[in-house]
């Protein structure tokens, strides 16, 4: 029997983030082997507004969520592999090796842990209880956005309209042909990204982690043991990914946009008769036109992840999950060990209850992973 209750997740530096209904986990498996787990209790962005929570409204909200989930927990292990690296570096002698008193009071504290929960070096206890500030968060979730808008809003909208002046077409926002060739554009410059990136030997590995993200998820979906040889048998690519719902994004738009800008014009007409004035208020224009966008495609992403059984929801599914074959790599069963270590933390305060859980996040640093399902199982 499966399970219903729905989970999600991302790939971080050496680890992967889950979360579930009540609970924020994150996993990062360390150079020496150890698996740090840092688990807090999920509290919903703008909780008071139910209205937010409403088909067709949901999307943006849910879009903004994973956006600072994704920036803690790639924050959280990317401090962990910079300890990493900085002890490596010491022990090679390029600067001498610091335990400061924060870091050895921390160990004292957790000197009555188990022994599986020990942590061969003490400062990694120090940067793993750190706290990002808020304005950090922020701050990266601001930049990404605009970024993005850069990228696959301005850019795309402004190549179209500058190749289509010099080779002399009236292409404009009124034809449905321009928005066609602007998301054609828009696709290419996410998959040009991908591809550019996914030659970095770091990215891969966060593309292998990606699949076992996906595998773990799937096991737990199915009903099965969260165990790496269940998990090894399921697919790396799923139908509720990020990606899938950007590529939905990206095709949406270009059907939303062709329908929405020949009425304007109708209505409106030209704000300025200056070309280029003109195309800048029409790319501002396109921005709140995001939200409803994000809102059908995330509708769209749940009701095909729900039929994928059917040959109409496998259609629109197709483009999303094909594009996945970029974003993901076959994980190695130590992947998979550190994803389904951040699932079973996640997992743990569904069993206990939210209210039961520990309010503060918590830190456990495990040997190896049969220390972890060990220690996560038996956690309450």
């Amino acid at each position: 029997m499966g399970n219903n209750m729905k989970v999600g997740g991302q790939a971080v530096m050496e680890g992967v983030m889950m979360r579930s209904p009540n609970s924020f986990a994150v996993a990062v498996r360390r150079s020496n082997g150890e698996i740090v787990v840092r688990e807090a209790q999920w509290k919903p962005l703008l909780a008071g507004w139910r209205i937010l929570r409403w088909p067709f409204l949901r999307g943006t909200l849910v879009l903004l969520e994973s956006l600072i989930n994704g920036i803690s927990a790639l924050n959280f292990s990317a401090r962990i592999a910079m300890a990493d690296l900085e002890k490596e570096a010491a022990a090679k002698g390029d600067k001498p090796a610091e335990v400061s008193a924060p870091a050895l009071e921390s160990q004292k504290l957790e000197s009555e842990e188990p022994a599986s929960e020990q942590a061969e070096d003490p400062s990694i206890l120090e940067e793993a209880n750190k706290e990002v500030s808020d304005w950090l968060i922020w701050g990266t979730v601001i930049f990404s956005l605009g970024l993005g808008i850069a990228l696959f809003i301005a850019l795309p909208h402004l190549v179209v309209w500058g190749a289509s002046q010099l080779l002399g077409y009236e292409l404009t926002v009124e034809h449905v042909t321009f928005h066609a060739i602007v998301g054609v554009v828009k696709l290419g410059v996410f998959l040009g990204y991908i591809s550019l990136i996914s030659l970095m030997d770091d990215v891969k590995r966060v593309f292998q982690f990606h699949g076992a993200e996906h595998q773990s998820i799937y096991t737990f979906e199915a009903g099965e043991p969260l165990t790496v040889e269940a998990a090894r048998e399921h697919s790396p690519l799923h139908p509720r990914c990020g990606t899938t719902f950007l590529i939905m994004v990206i095709l949406l738009s270009i059907l939303v946009f062709a329908l929405v800008f020949p009425f304007l014009i109708w209505l409106l007409g030209e704000p300025t008769g200056i070309a280029w004035l003109d195309q800048v208020i029409y790319i501002l224009t396109k921005l709140p036109l995001l939200f409803p966008i994000a809102g059908l495609a995330y509708e769209f992403q749940r009701l095909t992840s729900r039929f994928l059984d059917r040959g109409w929801a496998r259609g629109l599914a197709w483009p999303g999950m094909f594009v996945q074959r970029l974003t993901t790599r076959p994980p190695d069963d130590d992947q998979l060990e550190v994803a389904l270590t951040s699932l079973r933390k996640a997992l743990w305060r569904e069993r206990v209850g939210a209210d039961e859980g520990r309010k503060e996040p918590t830190v456990e640093v495990f040997a190896n992973y049969q220390a972890a399902v060990e220690g996560l199982d038996g956690s309450s």
